[in-house]
């Protein structure tokens, strides 16, 4: 992260207010980009991991639903249309990410601290395979933050639950995995061929892994550089995408100030993030600078379902288009102040990259 001067920030916030522009570049706002593109069966709640099968173009959404028989792997078709539902009762989802090696999805299965599998063309009968489950490691050590007066503060972690909840796959085959309470990043190694259960390698357990912000996930979305030397991670509670040397392990802040950052995806050089407490979608430049807001929440329609984004959890990037999970989860005890407990259908978004990024 570059450091200026308060004179520099100051010149340089008179110069994005007075033209919209940042060094040159455009910043793309355009707040009411994302539409409605799926509509989840009556009793899903909850959408929070998609992925797809870029030869069928068939979109798969996994639901982070705490009551019970409540969580469902769905499968839609590439006009939205349900294909169908595998049932998980009251174990939650997270992350989900498609293999063409062997044709299957693979899912955080975060009630269950484990990695699974199933074949990407299931129905409602189709065998859940357990692939790994992610070890019990606990916390990361304290981290040291300085203050601007010289002084230290010193955050102690204590939730060791594991917690997997992104996915991304490396070109060899290598599964890479998030844990967000444990603070951690593992690795499977050749997921679609390892004896099950696989062997699970803890490749970074860092306290800038980890978060004591809101919401209370650390390491969350993944995605990897397109030369496969930098993992880029979103921190939803620090509000921060981190990136990780993966030849050194070492870990840097790559870009702040991120509302709720939560999934994450390269388009073309670019880096695309849901800000889940923003409610809006964010493109990237290379050097981790804001150039595009896409989306907003605009209230909610007379269905029940949320106008916009909310909660936008997860993106997909296909054909040009970022698909977007609005999980729309209340997070608060105090009733009857989140837009999310009015919702009562649960949505999925869409959103047409602007045609200057494409």
């Amino acid at each position: 992260m570059k450091k200026f001067s308060v004179f520099a920030a100051i010149v340089s916030l008179a110069i994005v207010s007075h033209s919209g522009t940042w060094a040159g570049e455009e910043i793309i706002i355009k707040r009411d980009a994302a539409e409605r593109f799926v509509v989840l069966p009556d009793g899903v709640r909850f959408p929070e991991g998609i992925t797809a099968n870029p030869r069928t173009e068939e979109i798969y959404v996994a639901t982070f639903d705490f009551g019970p028989n409540s969580n469902a792997l769905l499968r839609f078709n590439r006009y939205g249309q349900l294909v169908a539902q595998r049932d998980f009762g009251g174990t939650p989802l997270l992350g989900l990410q498609f293999s063409h090696w062997d044709n299957k999805v693979y899912i955080c299965n975060f009630g269950a601290s484990k990695i699974q599998r199933i074949a990407a063309n299931f129905n409602g009968m189709t065998e859940i395979e357990d692939v790994a489950s992610i070890p019990l490691i606990g916390p990361p050590l304290p981290r040291t933050v300085g203050n601007p007066d010289g002084t230290t503060d010193t955050i102690m972690f204590g939730n060791g639950f594991p917690a997997p909840n992104a996915l991304t796959f490396d070109k060899s085959g290598n599964l890479y995995v998030s844990d967000s309470f444990q603070g951690a990043i593992f690795r499977i190694d050749d997921a679609r061929n390892c004896k099950t259960p696989c062997a699970v390698t803890t490749v970074k357990h860092d306290g800038l892994l980890a978060t004591a912000g809101f919401p209370p996930f650390g390491a969350n979305g993944l995605a990897l550089s397109r030369d496969e030397n930098q993992l880029f991670i979103a921190n939803t509670g620090d509000d921060r995408i981190l990136r990780m040397d993966l030849k050194t392990k070492e870990i840097s802040v790559w870009a702040e100030s991120i509302d709720g950052a939560d999934g994450i995806a390269f388009y073309k050089g670019r880096l695309v993030a849901a800000a889940n407490q923003g409610d809006v979608v964010l493109i990237l430049n290379e050097n981790g600078r804001v150039i595009a807001k896409l989306g907003d929440f605009l209230g909610i329609r007379r269905d029940g379902s949320p106008r916009g984004l909310l909660f936008p959890a997860s993106v997909l990037i296909m054909d040009g288009k970022i698909f977007v999970t609005n999980l729309a989860l209340p997070l608060t005890t105090t009733e009857g102040d989140e837009p999310e407990e009015d919702v009562t259908k649960y949505t999925v978004s869409r959103i047409d990259i602007p045609k200057d990024l494409r």
